[in-house]
């Protein structure tokens, strides 16, 4: 093999080492609606009334349903680790409580980010989140928790 050969070997072998090696960049989570709702925009503290279960309603007065992830999907994680600084764990013990008060109802748990999708769509009252990149002209964005630790 030539110098050159071996010198383009070596450069092409570094250069994918250091994108092996690279960390992934977590991806943006962002609060979602139906783009029919009306809804344009909500502040860290809706968001968390509406999902903690403290105030159901949007500032227009509408009532809102937001929709959970399965526990299992890194988005869901992601949402409560940004919004409130807790993980899984506190969150679902956060809401046995609740529910052996009986006070509140926790948001809708599916299965899937489609059945997610699904369900933003049949209702103008449903509120989620999803990563950034999933978001298209069915939803509108109305908080983003990337400015979020």
């Amino acid at each position: 093999m030539n110098i050159m050969k071996t010198h383009s070997l070596v450069i092409s072998l570094f250069m994918v080492c250091m994108a092996l090696a690279t960390p992934a960049q977590a991806e943006d989570v962002v609060v979602v609606v139906n783009a029919s709702s009306g809804i344009k925009q909500l502040t860290q503290e809706q968001v968390i009334n509406i999902f903690l279960g403290r105030h159901r309603y949007y500032p227009s007065g509408l009532q809102a349903a937001p929709i959970d992830l399965p526990d299992n999907n890194p988005a869901k994680a992601q949402f409560y680790r940004k919004l409130i600084n807790k993980d899984m764990p506190d969150v679902n013990a956060y809401w046995s409580r609740l529910l052996f008060s009986g006070r509140v109802v926790p948001p809708v748990q599916t299965n899937s980010s489609i059945e997610v999708s699904k369900l933003l769509m049949s209702s103008k009252n449903a509120i989620s989140y999803m990563f950034r990149s999933e978001v298209d002209q069915r939803f509108v964005v109305v908080y983003a928790l990337d400015d979020l630790q």
